[in-house]
């Protein structure tokens, strides 16, 4: 009996492919997977580039809602400004969050210089009002006696006040300090209270941005109508002003706003 011959399986004939005939195409499984995650990652990246639209638009909402802050608060009085931040005391967190953002980009902060100041000296009682967040108490608080002003108590060093009006007795300060912080139309009342709590002889050293005084001659010619003498003005790194006063009298009972003499700082729209 003859035996039966078997053929090998056509797909076994060809596998090799060197007899020129063409063969169809197998995708592996592996195959696959390599397609999905192609498709995995275009997915991905389209969702990078979605997040990093958001996160930039994000950060426009946030610039809007800095400058309008910053523009309420340099173009009310004391009291508006206070009685707006008391209402919703998260307005004040974003200002500040937008106000260290401006900082990063400044060749050097005021504040550092008056604390540099302080941390040469005897001990003095000092008012920082306009404090912010009370860097100078957190610098020279153990060496000096720093009582840190502002209108919301961003941390526990400080006491939520209009700094036209601050829970001190009269002349019981040796150094007030405005660091950037004349910031209201009424600002002649901080410097009214500024020489209330003064002790006299005691020191008001004031730091402002230098295009914001329209004259430097009348801002301290109105400084000098409020009980104070120059003792010296300086420039820092061509941005800031730094004044630094005596007190040899205290307040007429009259005065005058005078809301021209310093300029809202307005940040530019981008």
């Amino acid at each position: 009996m003859l035996a039966s011959r078997r053929s090998k399986p056509q797909s076994e004939n060809k596998a090799d492919g060197k007899d020129g005939s063409s063969e169809s195409r197998i995708i592996l499984p592996k195959d696959r997977k390599s397609r999905k995650g192609s498709s995995n990652s275009q997915t991905t990246e389209q969702e990078s580039k979605l997040s990093a639209l958001q996160e930039k638009m994000q950060q426009k909402l946030k610039g809007a809602r800095f400058r309008w802050i910053n523009e309420v608060m340099y173009t009310e009085t004391g009291d508006k400004t206070f009685g707006m931040v008391q209402a919703n005391p998260s307005i004040f967190a974003e200002y500040h969050k937008g106000f260290a953002a401006q900082v990063q980009k400044w060749p050097v902060n005021p504040v550092d210089v008056f604390i540099s100041q302080l941390q040469g000296r005897k001990r003095v009682v000092v008012a920082d009002l306009g404090c912010g967040e009370a860097k100078l108490a957190a610098a020279v608080g153990e060496q000096h006696t720093v009582h840190s002003f502002d209108l919301v108590a961003h941390n526990e060093r400080i006491t939520p006040c209009n700094i036209a009006d601050v829970p001190l007795p009269n002349e019981v300060v040796d150094v007030a300090i405005f660091c950037l912080a004349l910031m209201g139309t009424d600002f002649i009342k901080f410097v009214r209270e500024a020489n209330r709590i003064l002790r006299m002889g005691g020191e008001l050293k004031i730091a402002e941005v230098v295009s914001r005084i329209a004259s430097t001659e009348a801002f301290v010619a109105a400084l000098e109508e409020q009980g104070f003498r120059l003792d010296r003005k300086t420039t820092l790194s061509k941005m800031f002003i730094m004044l630094d006063l005596t007190k040899i009298r205290r307040c007429p009972s009259t005065f005058q706003m005078a809301p021209g003499l310093l300029k809202p700082c307005i940040y530019k729209r981008r």
